[in-house]
C-alpha cells in the first residue's frame, strides 16, 4: 500500500511498511525530512512560492518563455565556478546551456590549457599545484557597470588568484599568494576594477616556515590586493580571524568580509565557542597611505599590513580595518546596488545584518553602523539583489530562497520577519545565488540562478556521486512573485557566479596575431624549418586544414625539441592540434594562433603528429612525423 502526495519537488511516495517503522517519517514530506535532519526545528517549512504579507497565499505564476530557440543566442553569459574541475563554466541565459568551459587552475587537453610552454610555465610559476578550486568569478567593472574585460577567480584549494581575457575567453595570468593558504573570496574594489582582493580563509603562521605549529594564537589570515593590469600582487592585511567571503563597497573606500574563529580556536567545538564573530571593514585608502608610509613588515616579498584588532594602525579617530559584531559564524556578505548597505548573512543565525556604510566614517563604536537585521529563515548564507529594493537570500537550511524588503528591514524591529515578501522551495540546500548583474550598481531584475549543494530526485540516477543543481529563475514581476523555470545538473563541486548582459562582451572569433607573444608562421618554405644547437632542436612549421608545414621532423635520443606552429587559417571556428600524445604534447591551435611546446625525445621510434580536432574531411590524413634516431 502506497500514499502519494505533492510535495514543492513533485510527488512524493511513502509506503505503509515506513510509516509503521518510523511515525515522524510518516508525518513528513521527503523535502521536509531532509530539512529535519539538517536542523531542529525546520520541519515546517513553506512549500512553493508562497506571498507571505498575504498571509501565506498562494501566488499565481508568472507568464515566463525561457526558452531560446535554436539559432537563437542568449541575453546574458553566466561565468560559473567549476569547483574541483578548476575551471569556468560558460553558460547561456535563459537557455542554461553550457557555452564553453575555460580552464583556470587544471590542465585541459581539449584547450591544450597547461601542454603549451606559455600556459605550463604560468602555472608551474603559480605554486605548480596539480590541482584547484575555482569559488568566485567576478567580472571587471568601469562605474560599476561591468565592462567585458576581465574574469577574476579565486582557487580555494591554494590560495592563488587568477585573470580571464574576455576577449579570447582564456587564462591569461595567475598569482600565488604567499601568505594565504585558501583563498575563499574574491571581488574587485569598485567602482573601477583597481584592485582585485583575495579573501585568506585558514588561519597559519605567518610565515608559514615551521614557526609557532603549536600555537593557534600566532596564527593569521590576510586579505591580498592586486592590481587588474597588469596582475601584480600588491600588499596584504593581516588579521587575527578566518576570513570568509568578501565584496566591495561602491565607491573605492570600503571592502568587506565575513569572518569565523573569533575563539582563534582549532576545533569545531572551540570555533564556534563565542556568540559572535565579525563582519571585517577594510578602509582601502588609509591602508594604501600605510603602505606608502612604509607602515608594514615584508613577508615572502610582500608588504603585510597589520590589521589585527590591536594593532596600533587601528587606534585612533581613522582605523585601517574595522570589526562589526554579528552572530556567530557568518557567511556570505554583499553590498545593495546602491552601496549604500552591506549585508551579511548568519548561517548558524537566521538573521542578514544590515550595516549602513557611510555610517562607519561617523561612528566610535562598530556596532553602531548596524542599520537592521531581518530574520529570514535558517541557514542563510548569500544575498543578492534584483535593484527594486529587494533582497534574495539562500537558506541552506530550508532549502529555500526568500524576498525580502531591504529598506523594510531597515525601517523594522531587529529580529522582525515582516519584511520578508515570500519564499521559494529550491532542490536541495542552496549556497549561493546570483541575480543578473546583481554585484553592479545596475542589477536588470530578472533572471536568477541558485546554485544548490544537492539534487535528490531530481535526475537520472548516476551513482552514489550525484550532480548538484543549478536552478533559473525569473523575478521580473514583483505581483506574480519568483517563478522557478529550470533545473540544470552541474559536475560537482561548484560554488558561484556572475551574470552579464551578452552586449557588454566583445569576444573575438580569430587571434590578432600582434596579441601573441610568438611570431606568426606562414606557409613560405622559409618559414618552416627545424634548427639545431647541439642537442636542442627549434621546429617551426604552419598548419592548415589537412596539412602541417613539415612531413617529417628527424631529431635524436635524447633531444630537447621546441616545436612552435601557427594555425593559418582565417576562418573562424577551424581548429587543429599539434598532438604527439607518446610525448605528452597537445597543443590546441584556434585561426591565427600561435604556440609552442617543449618536451624531451626519450625514446627511439617513429610516432605521428596529428590534429586532434575534426577540422574536415581529410582529417585523418593530416599527419607528420616525429622520427627519433636512436642515440649512438
Amino acid at each position: 500500500m502506497t500514499d502519494t502526495h505533492d510535495t514543492a519537488g513533485g510527488n512524493s511516495t511513502r509506503t505503509a511498511v515506513e510509516d509503521d517503522r518510523d511515525p515522524l517519517f510518516a508525518r513528513i514530506p521527503r523535502r521536509d525530512f531532509m530539512k529535519a535532519g539538517a536542523a531542529a526545528g525546520a520541519i515546517g517549512s513553506l512549500a512553493g512560492c508562497t506571498n507571505l504579507l498575504d498571509e501565506g497565499e498562494t501566488t499565481a505564476a508568472a507568464d515566463v518563455d525561457a526558452s531560446v530557440p535554436p539559432g537563437e543566442l542568449d541575453e546574458y553569459y553566466a561565468f560559473l565556478s567549476g569547483g574541483h574541475s578548476g575551471d569556468i563554466r560558460v553558460y547561456g541565459v535563459p537557455s542554461m546551456r553550457q557555452i564553453m568551459r575555460i580552464p583556470v587552475f587544471n590542465v585541459e587537453s581539449a584547450r591544450g590549457y597547461g601542454f603549451d610552454d606559455e600556459t605550463h610555465e604560468m602555472l608551474q610559476e603559480a605554486g605548480g599545484y596539480t590541482w584547484g578550486d575555482t569559488h568566485h568569478p567576478r567580472v571587471s567593472q568601469t562605474d560599476n557597470q561591468y565592462d567585458g574585460e576581465w574574469l577574476f577567480v579565486n582557487d580555494k584549494a591554494n590560495g592563488r588568484m587568477a585573470r580571464i581575457d574576455l576577449e579570447y575567453f582564456e587564462t591569461d595570468a595567475i598569482i600565488d599568494l604567499p601568505n594565504q593558504q585558501g583563498t575563499h573570496g574574491a571581488c574587485a574594489l569598485m567602482p573601477d576594477t583597481r584592485l582585485i582582493f583575495g579573501v585568506g580563509e585558514l588561519r597559519v603562521p605567518i610565515p608559514n616556515d615551521g614557526r609557532d605549529l603549536e600555537d593557534p594564537s600566532e596564527y593569521g589570515s590576510t586579505l591580498s590586493a592586486m592590481s587588474a593590469d597588469p596582475f601584480d600582487h600588491e600588499w596584504d592585511v593581516r588579521v587575527d580571524c578566518n576570513l570568509d567571503n568578501g565584496d566591495s563597497g561602491k565607491y573605492g573606500e570600503w571592502f568587506f568580509t565575513t569572518s569565523y574563529n573569533t575563539e582563534e580556536a582549532v576545533t569545531e567545538s572551540e570555533m564556534t565557542a563565542s556568540d559572535t564573530d565579525y563582519v571585517v571593514a577594510f578602509n582601502i585608502p588609509r591602508i594604501e597611505d600605510a603602505v606608502d608610509a612604509g607602515e608594514f613588515e615584508e613577508i615572502n616579498g610582500v608588504p603585510v599590513v597589520d590589521g589585527t584588532e590591536d594593532s596600533p594602525l587601528n587606534d585612533g579617530d581613522e582605523p585601517l580595518v574595522r570589526y562589526i559584531d554579528v552572530p556567530t559564524n557568518p557567511h556570505g556578505v554583499s553590498v545593495t546596488p546602491d552601496g549604500e548597505y552591506a549585508i551579511a548573512s548568519g548561517k548558524l543565525d537566521p538573521t542578514c545584518t544590515i550595516i549602513e556604510v557611510d555610517q562607519l566614517n561617523e561612528v566610535d563604536d562598530a556596532n553602531d553602523a548596524i542599520a537592521g537585521r531581518v530574520n529570514v529563515g535558517n541557514g542563510p548564507l548569500h544575498t543578492a539583489y534584483d535593484g527594486r529594493g529587494h533582497g534574495y537570500t539562500t537558506l541552506f537550511v530550508d532549502s529555500q530562497v526568500v524576498k525580502w524588503d531591504i529598506e523594510a528591514a531597515v525601517d523594522a524591529e531587529m529580529g522582525s520577519a515582516d519584511p520578508v515578501i515570500e519564499k521559494h522551495d529550491v532542490h536541495y540546500s542552496p549556497g549561493h545565488l546570483i541575480a543578473a548583474e546583481s554585484y553592479t550598481g545596475d542589477p536588470q531584475g530578472d533572471w536568477l540562478i541558485v546554485l544548490n549543494k544537492l539534487s535528490k530526485d531530481r535526475f537520472l540516477p548516476v551513482g552514489p556521486v550525484f550532480p548538484e543543481n543549478d536552478q533559473l529563475f525569473y523575478i521580473g514581476d514583483d505581483d506574480a512573485g519568483m517563478e522557478l523555470v529550470k533545473d540544470t545538473p552541474a559536475y560537482p563541486e561548484p560554488h558561484d557566479a556572475s551574470i552579464v548582459r551578452a552586449d557588454r562582451l566583445d569576444p573575438a572569433s580569430v587571434y590578432d596575431p600582434d596579441d601573441l607573444a610568438l611570431e606568426f608562421i606562414s606557409p613560405d618554405d622559409e618559414d618552416n624549418f627545424i634548427e639545431r644547437d647541439g642537442d636542442r632542436v627549434h621546429v617551426e612549421m604552419y598548419n592548415a586544414r589537412n596539412t602541417f608545414g613539415l612531413e617529417d621532423i628527424v631529431v635524436q635520443e635524447g633531444d630537447e625539441v621546441t616545436i612552435r606552429s601557427t594555425n593559418i587559417e582565417q576562418e573562424e571556428d577551424i581548429l587543429h592540434s599539434v598532438a604527439i600524445p607518446q610525448h605528452n604534447v597537445n597543443i590546441k591551435l584556434a585561426p591565427q594562433e600561435t604556440r609552442e611546446v617543449t618536451f624531451t625525445a626519450d625514446e627511439p621510434g617513429v610516432y605521428w603528429i596529428y590534429c586532434a580536432y575534426f577540422c574536415s574531411a581529410l582529417h585523418l590524413e593530416m599527419r607528420s612525423r616525429l622520427l627519433v634516431e636512436p642515440a649512438d
